[in-house]
């Protein structure tokens, strides 16, 4: 077994971050906006602003970057490949996307359709920020 490059997973982890940012863009920004706004001020909270974005971002890359770790840990035994890092984007859901979720969603702190809109979309994200980052890991 080789050693993990971690300049690759680095290189693939930004790149991977990166499809993670737009894609939470577009979900968050353009398709779930008003929603997650009219959620907010329910609960009397003011609109997310640009420090949260910020943070949101910054956590979108160090997701990217776990994400082709992950990658790179488990291509020995499953197979460099798509399909490995299919499997690795779907464990980073359930463990970042899925388990805050139904937290979430338990304690009703979003709409329910807005959180399984949200689990939907991340379950093809992050197996596509997966392949686009694994592709660029070499060891």
């Amino acid at each position: 077994m080789g050693k993990i490059n971690l300049g690759r997973v680095i290189l693939g982890g930004l790149l991977a971050g990166l499809v993670i940012n737009i894609s939470e863009f577009i979900l968050n920004g353009l398709i779930l906006g008003r929603q997650l706004e009219d959620a907010m001020r329910a609960m009397n909270r003011p609109p997310i602003g640009n420090e949260a974005i910020a943070y949101f971002v910054i956590g979108g890359f160090i997701l990217g970057i776990l994400l082709i770790w992950l990658y790179a840990a488990i291509r020995p035994r499953f197979r460099p490949g798509p399909q490995t890092a299919i499997c690795a984007g779907l464990v980073v859901w359930a463990l970042a996307y899925f388990y805050s979720s139904i937290g979430f969603i338990a304690m009703g702190l979003f709409p329910t359709s807005v959180m399984v809109i949200g689990l939907v979309w991340g379950i093809v994200e992050l197996p596509v920020a997966a392949v686009a980052g694994a592709s660029v890991y070499k060891e």
